[in-house]
């Protein structure tokens, strides 16, 4: 049993355990992967694959547990590379970002431009997606870290650092009928909807309050991004349902923004990554930029309910 047979496994599950494709992003011939993988099953005494014919179907149940393993000695790897490249006090590398739309265009800009005047030798890829593909993503090493509000919290593998609580507002154009009068979750339910896919930022507090006033709201658009819900908004289409640091008091005037934080309970925005990563430095700093940013909105969310409520 060597090194190269347990990339060799890994390799397998990332490609599916196609065989080809296993050789070609280790750079070998396909012959040789089957005879790695022949010799390593010898030694083990038993099959890590279910195979119909020459090609592999899955895993049996060792192969499941060895593959557990088999994580565990490629995090260390990793981790390893990261405490040398720490003690180097190493200034190149690469930081990759798994997060949502709403949090990169509303909550990061500042931390990344905090993070490359530190540390301009580091690249910055950022990935936008669901937040069950961004959990993917952690655990596929795809991802440092993990940037959202909906699912982190349900997977024991990640640790969770609590950014910011925020809340939803609805925005409707200037002479809405709900921009008069108490608003509540009745008057809403009598609207079109248009508010976030299922799984982002805060869709299941939106669907928990409606649900627990007995209510079926009309939603008629859903969408990952903030800015197209503004948009048909704009167009007339409903009313919208958005984070509040979606809304931009300079840029969307046109809009009212009407607070939900009495009828909606609040949300809280994470930073998630695996329990078993080692943080480089760098990564570290840029996590702590970010929360210190978090923190700010957050006293500025609250100055500005004091100051309307004055």
């Amino acid at each position: 049993m060597n090194m190269s047979q347990m990339e060799l496994l890994r390799v397998l599950q990332e490609t599916q355990f196609n065989l080809s494709k296993a050789a070609e992003k280790m750079h070998v011939v396909q012959s040789a992967v089957s005879r790695q993988l022949q010799l390593l099953e010898m030694e083990l005494g038993s099959p890590l694959f279910e195979r119909q014919g020459k090609r592999l179907q899955g895993l049996t149940p060792l192969g499941e547990r060895v593959m557990q393993e088999v994580e565990q000695i490629h995090q260390a790897k990793k981790n390893i590379q990261s405490i040398a490249e720490d003690f180097r006090d190493s200034r190149h590398g690469t930081l990759h970002i798994a997060t949502t739309h709403t949090q990169a265009k509303y909550l990061l800009p500042v931390p990344v431009q905090k993070f490359r005047q530190r540390y301009p030798g580091i690249k910055i890829y950022m990935v936008q997606s669901s937040p069950d593909n961004l959990i993917e993503l952690l655990h596929s090493h795809r991802a440092d870290i993990a940037i959202c509000t909906e699912k982190l919290a349900d997977d024991p593998r990640l640790i969770l650092e609590p950014c910011y609580e925020w809340h939803h507002v609805a925005i409707v154009p200037q002479e809405h009928v709900l921009a008069e009068g108490k608003l509540t979750l009745q008057r809403l339910a009598t609207q079109p909807i248009l508010t976030y896919s299922p799984g982002f930022t805060g869709r299941t507090a939106i669907e928990k309050a409606f649900n627990d006033a007995d209510l079926e709201p009309d939603i008629v658009l859903a969408a990952a991004d903030s800015d197209i819900i503004k948009t048909y908004v704009r167009l007339g289409l409903g009313v919208g349902i958005i984070a509040e640091t979606s809304y931009e008091a300079t840029k969307d005037n046109d809009l009212l923004a009407l607070d939900l934080g009495q009828l909606i309970s609040s949300s809280v925005t994470k930073v998630a990554y695996l329990k078993q990563l080692y943080l480089p430095s760098y990564c570290r700093y840029f996590i702590d930029a970010l929360l210190q940013q978090a923190q700010s909105k957050s006293a500025n969310s609250k100055g500005s309910k004091l100051q309307a409520k004055a």
